[in-house]
């Protein structure tokens, strides 16, 4: 890393998902995490929520008693509020702080009103998550207090990093109460331009006539709404993740962020190619098996496996894209077994009792001859009524075709942690076996689904309504055999050219040689490469640059203590 990493004496980084994996920030500070190690190594701090029990454990923390145990001693926190201290378990190992924070509950009234007056958030439309959220994002602004009072650090480089809406709170909690504290506020996508494309609104189009406030008036998002546009104000460094969230944020919270910081990937994330030679025939076998199960007919060994995967938000994720493209496929008529899956979790009840029996045969050594009840589907769901991949699927006559279809399509309603019932292999493992990714998304602030499937090599689809798209598009780089990525154009009303571009790229790669496959699968781990973190965290670099310029300016017209 050729750049001045800039002399920190300390950074907190507060954030929903530290030790808690839900979504794609996690992955975000995760990955991070291990470059901040190498430049700050022990000065940064992340926070998140102790959300856990003895009898439900978080399995990413270990505890370490010994860290910062002289502040954690005499630490001054409201009453109700305790800290546990240890290790993040991951590359890096970085030092973590899970806060209690159900002691904040009792005095939100208090900050609710406090805020209202000093920085105009309106709390008063509170509902669901939000005083959740709060409650932890105050806890967490009080922890930062606390250390910074018991280490002095009213003269030193101090930056606190607050991500997302969730810890908004903590943002401004900080700049009241520790105003030498220099903060950064990232929104890897903003609330209300959620709410818009999930109520089904057209987001792009008439972007530059919606008013956010108006919208969250409408949609009932006026509280979250009001906290993370107040938290982008007040940051010393507002930032998002990709080019086309911050058009987002500029219209909708009405400040242009600062810097783009687009998510990186870390360098040794992906296996080698020995390794993923091993787990890819490993995936393979594990999907073939599942498929051949579900239709009674086993599957040959030159199937072609495409998989979608991210958040369960049906048009937001562009999975209704991706089911339509299936449909299309087989009035193509492909001459190969085409095997697709849906990786995303839902509302799962159990994996199938039935499945499980013939994947059990399977290794016997039986082959499956009865198509299976439902053959569409891996684990039971407690809300099949209510799920809209599955009603789609069912929909679109999937559970009812022929047993001997050249596509099938599967839909796998849970996480992948390694013990689904199923495959009981990570997301990871499963990623290996892949022969294409497609994540044509309506809504996606940066994207790090198709960026994980070329740090694999396996080629991807996605949309230039994807933040990871767009960079793609910027370095004149689409296509399979530039970069191992197809950028398919998205806007508000082309979704059938989507669908279209979509079903050709996947047949194009289907019939791909050897050789082509090879070539595009290479220009899928370059793209990866230019992606790294030690590139990207540049810009992070470049924001806690302009968070520590604020707080100095602030510092010089405070007296010495």
């Amino acid at each position: 890393m050729k750049f001045d990493p800039v002399n920190l004496d300390m950074i907190f980084e507060t954030s929903w998902e530290v030790c808690n994996k839900i979504g794609g920030i996690y992955t975000v500070l995760s990955t991070k995490a291990q470059t901040l190690q190498s430049l700050y190594k022990d000065k940064t701090i992340f926070i998140g929520p102790d959300v856990w029990t003895e009898d439900n454990p978080s399995p990413y923390f270990s505890e370490v008693p010994s860290i910062l145990k002289p502040w954690r001693d005499k630490a001054l926190l409201p009453e109700g509020v305790s800290v546990r201290i240890g290790r993040w378990n991951i590359p890096g190992k970085p030092i973590v702080i899970l806060v209690k924070f159900q002691g904040m509950y009792k005095l939100k009234d208090y900050y609710y009103g406090e805020m209202w007056e000093r920085f105009g958030v309106d709390s008063l439309h509170a509902y669901g998550d939000y005083d959740e959220g709060c409650a932890f994002a105050l806890a967490a602004g009080a922890v930062i207090e606390s250390i910074c009072s018991y280490k002095r650090m009213r003269h030193k480089n101090v930056l606190a990093h607050f991500d997302e809406w969730t810890t908004g709170m903590g943002l401004l909690y900080t700049k009241w109460k520790v105003p030498f504290v220099g903060t950064i506020f990232t929104t890897h996508a903003t609330s209300i331009g959620r709410s818009i494309c999930g109520n089904g609104k057209p987001l792009y189009d008439y972007l530059p006539g919606y008013n956010g406030d108006q919208m969250a008036r409408e949609l009932n998002m006026e509280s979250k709404h009001s906290l993370e546009k107040a938290a982008a104000h007040a940051a010393d460094c507002f930032t998002t993740v990709s080019d086309v969230t911050a058009a987002e944020c500029e219209q909708l919270l009405e400040r242009r962020p600062d810097i783009v910081t687009p998510n990186g990937f870390p360098a040794d994330w992906a296996p080698t190619k020995i390794r993923q030679k091993r787990a890819r025939q490993a995936a393979r076998q594990a999907m073939l098996n599942v498929g051949s199960s579900l239709s009674g007919h086993s599957l040959p060994e030159d199937t072609f496996i495409i998989a979608t995967s991210g958040r369960c938000e049906f048009r937001n994720k562009g999975i209704d894209i991706f089911l339509d493209a299936a449909d299309k496929l087989r009035q193509m008529e492909p001459s190969r077994n085409l095997l697709l899956y849906i990786l995303v979790p839902a509302w799962p009840k159990a994996p199938r009792v039935d499945l499980r029996e013939s994947l059990d045969a399977i290794g016997a050594g039986n082959q499956p001859k009865v198509q299976l009840t439902e053959p569409v589907i891996t684990h039971e769901l407690n809300n099949p009524g209510d799920d809209a991949i599955f009603n789609r699927v069912k929909q679109l006559g999937f559970q009812s075709q022929p047993s001997d279809s050249k596509v099938q399509v599967v839909y796998v309603p849970c996480y992948l942690t390694g013990n689904d019932g199923i495959f009981n292999m990570t997301y990871y493992d499963i990623l290996a076996g892949l022969d294409l990714t497609a994540f044509p998304s309506y809504y996606e602030p940066w994207g790090y689904t198709p960026l994980e499937s070329v740090a694999f090599g396996v080629p991807t689809v996605t949309t230039s309504l994807s933040g990871f798209g767009q960079w793609v598009l910027s370095s004149g780089q689409n296509g399979f055999d530039k970069s191992g990525v197809v950028v398919i154009p998205r806007n508000d009303s082309n979704y059938d050219e989507v669908v279209k571009e979509l079903a050709d790229a996947m047949m194009s790669m289907s019939k791909a040689s050897s050789e082509e496959t090879a070539a595009d699968s290479a220009a899928a781990r370059d793209t990866a490469d230019k992606a790294e973190w030690d590139y990207f965290i540049t810009y992070y670099v470049e924001a806690f640059r302009v968070a520590l310029a604020a707080a100095d300016k602030r510092r010089n017209e405070f007296p010495h203590s």
